[in-house]
């Protein structure tokens, strides 16, 4: 049985047990409490789950009474799949993406899977906080989970000096520079006509940054960048036609770090203004891919036919009238089924 079905088997297996465990309780009551140990993963706070004991309300509790058929390694999953997509994300991330956008960590956790699969072929995108390298694409470096770039003539005005003056503010620096945070973290560059020059040779450099991974203060800045740049942008153009879908938003922010939030006719910006004015999603949206369609394989934003399979990815959501990216995860890993050029 792979992962999804097992999954999905243990939800039913320990609703199940839940639910008869309640029976019995209400037909004991009068006779005495019925000794009872109920469990929850630390990270299946957030699963509904029937009010069956004092301590069932106690996320930290544990159970080690397991639901009839059903294994340890099932429970775990059905706890896994309650709250793994909460589970990437820092809870001041969290707050910060709910509160800015409307979207919750599951819708976010889809979003970035789907934005992943053409960058680094891996649904895995939080492993890449610490990535960088220069792709040769004559931006200069590419970081992080966006695709953050130094510069270069392909990108006169990059978003990597930004993510660096965030992370000399997530450090604490008063007056937060791209300088303070080169000087924070041992590397030698500078500003030069908006492009970040870096001076240290090639390996340190992405050896300084492959060692930020794990670094909260990196994290954090990593996502008020994304922000900053890319998804504040894109949820307004998506509120202003009156859409808030997951999946639009979502579409929206990936052309935006693919092509550029504003600018020339290739970017987001460029593309929304060749989309029409219609008022229904779906309509909208779908004029929206089959403009974007045209351009996504050409300006080095994606090496054919990559671009064409990345906008079907949202395409196919959309058909499949996935738009609000809960409870998606058979659906994202069948749209997410290509392979990468």
């Amino acid at each position: 049985m792979n992962n999804t079905n097992r999954q999905a088997a243990a939800r039913k297996k320990l609703t199940a047990f839940l639910l008869s465990f309640t029976l019995v309780g209400s037909l004991t009551a009068m006779s005495g409490p019925v000794p009872t140990k109920v469990f929850a993963d630390e990270h299946a706070a957030a699963a509904e789950q029937p009010d069956v004991t004092d301590s069932a309300n106690d996320p930290g509790a544990e159970v080690n009474a397991s639901p009839a058929g059903a294994s340890d390694a099932d429970v775990q999953a059905f706890a896994a799949a309650a709250g793994s997509h909460d589970a990437n994300f820092s809870p001041e991330t969290l707050q910060f993406l709910k509160a800015n956008t409307g979207l919750d960590g599951e819708q976010w956790d889809n979003i970035m899977k789907l934005v992943n699969k053409p960058e680094q072929d891996d649904l895995n995108w939080t492993k890449y906080y610490g990535y960088c390298e220069d792709i040769g694409d004559d931006r200069g470096y590419t970081i992080g989970i966006f695709g953050a770039t130094t510069g270069g003539p392909n990108d006169e005005g990059p978003d990597g000096p930004d993510l660096f003056k965030e992370y000399d503010r997530a450090k604490g620096a008063s007056n937060p520079s791209v300088e303070g945070a080169l000087k924070r973290l041992g590397i030698n560059g500078k500003m030069k006509n908006g492009i970040l020059v870096i001076s240290d040779s090639k390996s340190k450099f992405v050896s300084k940054i492959n060692s930020l991974q794990n670094d909260a203060a990196w994290r954090e800045a990593m996502w008020r960048t994304f922000y900053n740049v890319y998804i504040k942008y894109s949820v307004e153009q998506a509120r202003k036609r009156g859409f808030t879908s997951a999946l639009t938003i979502g579409s929206f922010v990936d052309t935006a770090l693919n092509q550029g939030a504003t600018g020339d006719s290739g970017s987001l910006e460029g593309i929304l203004s060749r989309s029409g004015s219609s008022k229904d999603e779906k309509t909208f949206m779908t004029k929206f891919y089959a403009e974007r369609t045209k351009i996504v394989d050409t300006h080095d934003y994606n090496q054919p036919p990559n671009g064409k399979n990345r906008v079907k990815q949202w395409s196919t959501l959309l058909n499949m009238g996935e738009t609000d990216l809960k409870d998606a995860d058979a659906a994202i890993k069948k749209v997410t089924d290509w392979e990468l050029k």
